[in-house]
Order: C-alpha cells, then sequence, then structure tokens
C-alpha cells in the first residue's frame, strides 16, 4: 500500500547512491556495533582490571546513563545544529572516548570513558536515520531500507569484531572502533553536504511533556519493565556463559541476527494477522519462560536461549517503538525522545542491579527477577489498558457500499476497472482509500510518502470513478505496515462497506518481501468480502 505512481524515468539502482549514503551507512554500522561489542570481553575485562561482574556491568549503566539523559537535549541540540554538525559531533565524540576507553587502568575510568561513548552515540543515532533519508537516490523506503541494513550488520558485527579483537587483548575492540568510527568521521566529513535545519526548533522540556500523555508513559513504563529484561540477558548472560570471547562472540553474532530479521521481516506480518498487544504480550511470556530458563539450565542451553531471546526482542523493539509513536500526540522525535528518556534507564539499573542479585541470593533469583520484570510489561498495558485504546471511526454517513483500496502503483488500473463493475451491482458510492505507510525502524518512524503523493494518488482514482459515474469519495490513513489491513478493515466497518476491492500482492516487491502482502493480510483479518484483483 506504500508503492506510488512509477516515474517516466527509470528508478536509480539500488547500489546506484552517492558517497554521502555510503559514508553515513558505514558510520551507522560502526555505531550500532557498540552494542553488542563489549559482550564477549566482559569477562576479559573482569580479569584483566580485577574486578566483579557488578562491576564491570557499569559499563552498560553508563553508557546507558549518558545515552538516556541526552535523550531529552539531543533534539534541542540538532534542531539547532543541523543533521550533519550533529553527527559529526556524535561521531568525534565515540573516537576520542572508545579510543580513552581501550587506555583505561581501572575499572572507574573504564566506566567513565564508557559514558562519553553513550554521549557520542546519543548525538549521533538521532540524527543517522534523518541523514539518509535527505541523501539517499530512490525515496525513503530505500533510505530505510539501507539504513536497517546497517542497523543488522552492526548488531550482528559487533559481537564479532568485540571476540576476534577481543583474542588478543579486551583493549582492542575499543581500539577498533575507535579507528573504524574515526574512518567514518572523515568520509562524512568529505562527503556529507551541508543539509537544511529544521524548520521547527525543538525545546528542552518538550520529550518530559510529551510523557505526560497517559498513553505515551503506559508505553513508557511498560518498556522500562522490557528492556530490564533485555539488559538482563545482553549484560549478566555473558558472565553465566563464561566461554571464551569467540564463543559468546558467536553467540551474541546469532542473537543480532534473529534480532534484525524478526524486527524487519516478522514483527510487521503477527502484528498485522493477531494485533499489536497481543503479540507483544505472547512475546513478553515467551522472555520471561526463556529467561527462567537461563537461570536453571547448563551453558549450552543457556546459549541457544540466548540466541532465541533475539527473536523475540526484535518483534518487542519494533512493536514497542510502534506503539510509543503512534498513541503519543507529540511530534515523533519528541515523543520519541521522552520514550527514550524512560526506556533506556532499564539499561541503567539492570546490568548493575542483576549481577548484585545473584551474587547475594543466586543465578536463579537473579535471572527470576528478570523474568517478572517481563511480565510486568504486558501487565502494566493491562491495568492501564484504557490509556492504550486507539481511536477507532464511528460509523459515518454517508454509507458507502464499497472501498477501494489503491496503492499508487501500475496495479490501480485493472483494480479500478473492477471497483466500477461492483459498485454498479451494489448500487451505491465508493470510498477510495490509500494507506500512507511509516516504517519503524530501530528507535525511528519515517513516512515512506509525502502527503501530496498520497492525495494525489487518491484524487487520480476518484476521478476515474467519478468519470465512469460512480458517485466517490476518497480518504487516506495513516499506518505502519503490521497495522493497515486492520486500519483498512475498521474503516470498511465505519462506512458500512460491504465489500473491499484490493490489488494483489506484487512481485519482486520490496515492501511485500520484508513485510507481507496487504491483501493477504486484509484476507486473513476475516470479517469483510475482499476482493483480491490480479
Amino acid at each position: 500500500m506504500s508503492h506510488t505512481n512509477a516515474p517516466s524515468a527509470p528508478a536509480p539502482g539500488f547500489f546506484d547512491q552517492p558517497k554521502a549514503v555510503w559514508a553515513t551507512i558505514f558510520a551507522c554500522t560502526v555505531g550500532f556495533m557498540s552494542i553488542g561489542l563489549v559482550d564477549p570481553i566482559l569477562t576479559s575485562i573482569a580479569k584483566g582490571l580485577d574486578a566483579g561482574p557488578a562491576e564491570v556491568s557499569l559499563l552498560f549503566t553508563s553508557y546507558f546513563f549518558v545515552t538516556s539523559v541526552m535523550m531529552l537535549v539531543t533534539g534541542y541540540v540538532s534542531s539547532r545544529l543541523g543533521s550533519r554538525a550533529t553527527m559529526m559531533v556524535g561521531a568525534a565524540l565515540i573516537v576520542v572516548f572508545a579510543a580513552l576507553a581501550g587506555r583505561s587502568t581501572s575499572v572507574t575510568e573504564l566506566v567513565l570513558f564508557r559514558g562519553g561513548w553513550g554521549l557520542g552515540n546519543a548525538f549521533f543515532v538521532v540524527t543517522a536515520l534523518s541523514v539518509l533519508v535527505a541523501v539517499t537516490r530512490g525515496g525513503t523506503g530505500r533510505a530505510v531500507l539501507l539504513y536497517e541494513a546497517a542497523m543488522g550488520l552492526g548488531l550482528s558485527g559487533g559481537p564479532l569484531l568485540g571476540a576476534l579483537l577481543g583474542s588478543f587483548s579486551w583493549r582492542w575492540p575499543f581500539f577498533g572502533t575507535a579507528t573504524l568510527m574515526g574512518v567514518g568521521l572523515l568520509a562524512i566529513a568529505l562527503f556529507l553536504p551541508a543539509l537544511p535545519r529544521p524548520a521547527v526548533k525543538t525545546g528542552l522540556s518538550a520529550p518530559i511533556r510529551a510523557l505526560g500523555h497517559p498513553g505515551l508513559f503506559t508505553v513508557a513504563i511498560g518498556a522500562f519493565f522490557y528492556y530490564f529484561a533485555f539488559f538482563t540477558v545482553l549484560a549478566f548472560a555473558p558472565f553465566v556463559l563464561d566461554m571464551s570471547a569467540m564463543q559468546v562472540g558467536g553467540i551474541f553474532f546469532g542473537w543480532g541476527v534473529l534480532l534484525a530479521i524478526f524486527s524487519v521481516f516478522v514483527a510487521p506480518r503477527v502484528e498485522a494477522r493477531f494485533g499489536l498487544i497481543p503479540v507483544v504480550t505472547v512475546c513478553l511470556t515467551l522472555m520471561a519462560v526463556l529467561l527462567v530458563v537461563m537461570g536453571l539450565a547448563p551453558k549450552g542451553v543457556v546459549a541457544a536461549c540466548v540466541m532465541l531471546s533475539g527473536a523475540v526482542m526484535g518483534i518487542c523493539n519494533t512493536l514497542f517503538t510502534e506503539l510509543a509513536l503512534e498513541i503519543s500526540d507529540a511530534p515523533r522525535p519528541v515523543a520519541s525522545a521522552g520514550y527514550n528518556f524512560l526506556r533506556w534507564f532499564a539499561g541503567v539499573i539492570a546490568p548493575y542491579a542483576v549481577p548484585k542479585i545473584a551474587e547475594f541470593l543466586g543465578v536463579e533469583a537473579a535471572f527470576g527477577l528478570a523474568a517478572l520484570a517481563a511480565l510486568a510489561a504486558p501487565l502494566t498495558f493491562y491495568l492501564r489498558r484504557r490509556h492504550l485504546e486507539r481511536p477507532v471511526a464511528a460509523a459515518t454517513s454517508p454509507v458507502f457500499p464499497l472501498l477501494v483500496a489503491v496503492d499508487g502503483s501500475a496495479s490501480d488500473a485493472a483494480v479500478i476497472d473492477r471497483a466500477i463493475g461492483a459498485a454498479r451491482n451494489l448500487d451505491g458510492a465508493a470510498l477510495v482509500a490509500h494507506v500512507r505507510m511509516a516504517e519503524v525502524v530501530d528507535e525511528e518512524e519515517a513516512d515512506l510518502e509525502d502527503g501530496a503523493t498520497a492525495e494525489a494518488i487518491v484524487a487520480a482514482a476518484v476521478a476515474r470513478l467519478r468519470a465512469a459515474g460512480i458517485a466517490a469519495d476518497g480518504r487516506i490513513i495513516d499506518a505502519t505496515a503490521g497495522a493497515a489491513a486492520r486500519k483498512v478493515a475498521e474503516l470498511a466497518t465505519a462506512v458500512g462497506a460491504r465489500r473491499i476491492v484490493v490489488g494483489a500482492a506484487h512481485a519482486h516487491d520490496t515492501e511485500d518481501l520484508r513485510h507481507g502482502s496487504f491483501s493477504t493480510a486484509l484476507l486473513a483479518l476475516g470479517g469483510n468480502d475482499v476482493q483480491v484483483v490480479g
């Protein structure tokens, strides 16, 4: 449903991109590597600096404390400096503090330098997607696909890089990251052009005020509990595994691969079929089971559970972000900043608290607490469910017996031809619906189509129906891939449509391959007479 009319000139090839895009992609990949980079070397750091698990886990605490707090500031800064300058500041800070981390002589120094690294990461990630959207040839959808590729490579490659370099010394992964990000910084400076500054500046207090929305606050609290479980796996499981750097790196490589795949390919499909809250509830229940098993099972089973948790986390990451940004009435960047501020605080508490609990009460109790945290998230959603109810369109007048779903592709002609015949059989008016798709990526959400394009698609379809003597009107629906079919079905119910006419899946289309076919999802929902054309 996010396809646009075919341009008169051939679209640029996927790899036909300016150097600015590849420079940004390289730097993004290095930035994502920092999340899992230290997992394979946590035990090496503990031995090298004569520290315990709780002390070493402060690497996560300092990193995410700074990242969390800076989420309240980065929007204010980037809206004044511009995205290019903000990204370069972030990259430079990562270079400096990663290098300093490699030279640390004590855990205290390492923890402080890791916090500085988190400062750089906060500036970097807040602008990366918007920069890619601005400079990528082929539209927002292609920019998002490139960003997702960088995310997948970074999340899975980070543990491997940490393991490979960490097998020589725990210091080498820090020096390696500093070197790679230094290359990325140089490439951005050389190839990324100046970009326009945002027209609207973000206020310092805007993210906190956004959390005053009861729906966003509910999602953020639920996310805090979920990420407590998330960081238990990320920061504590390596100590329980107690394996070599290469073994832990391989395990978290599998974790990162599954996280990326399930985030991009699986989350929208299961949401479309079963709904967001039910999927999140099932996933977090599975997460709790995996955590309990980790606390009781031998190392081989723990390793398998760590990798499998990546699949659950991939789905949860996408759906939590979608819910947060869709439920709030604040601008997306502001809602995202407030949400991230609260959820990342789990990364401040869990990495230190869980090893301490294990020290006094045992590994079983530590993982048990994380399992309870995973279950607390859906419980929060249930107890505050009235704040999560997104309004469903009420029945409207006039009634439209027919709903016609168009996407702006060449198949719209056949869909409208079928709709003309259906409207005459139903002896009533037709409502043209077009979904303006949004893509959820990590902490962000980006529209794949601008408003003017969406309006043009609807206007063209309405004009063709009216030219055939059919009374017609149009409607634009803003939705993510996972919610699109459900929103169209709800609209059909609201306008009294007895039939929906929609195009078939597009062969070889990247959106259908990544997120699943819209028409297939609509048929799976049931409850509507759906005619698929093509």
